[in-house]
């Protein structure tokens, strides 16, 4: 069984926006994305792990916001980076 996640208190921001064009990157970049994820530190959206640049972990790292929820319809989960665990939903 994984620990608990330590930065939870770090997620300030819970609510994802009313529109999401997209990863904010990518768009500026022209590049693509296969998820989007939102992050809980500042409200950053950025792409999954699973897409080209992984700009919504990057950002985890460079910001040292820890936690990002997905931002896809119909997904209510968040997920610790640094943990690596599963955190408590908005």
């Amino acid at each position: 069984m994984s620990e608990p996640c330590t930065h939870l208190a770090s997620a300030t921001v819970t609510d994802l926006p009313a529109a999401i064009r997209g990863c904010q990157e990518c768009l500026a970049s022209g590049g693509t994305w296969v998820h989007l994820r939102m992050c809980r530190g500042c409200g950053r959206i950025g792409c999954c792990d699973s897409s080209p640049n992984q700009h919504a972990s990057r950002h985890a790292a460079t910001a040292r916001h820890p936690i990002a929820r997905s931002a896809e319809p119909g997904e209510r989960w968040s997920w610790c980076y640094v943990d690596e665990v599963m955190v408590g939903t908005p």
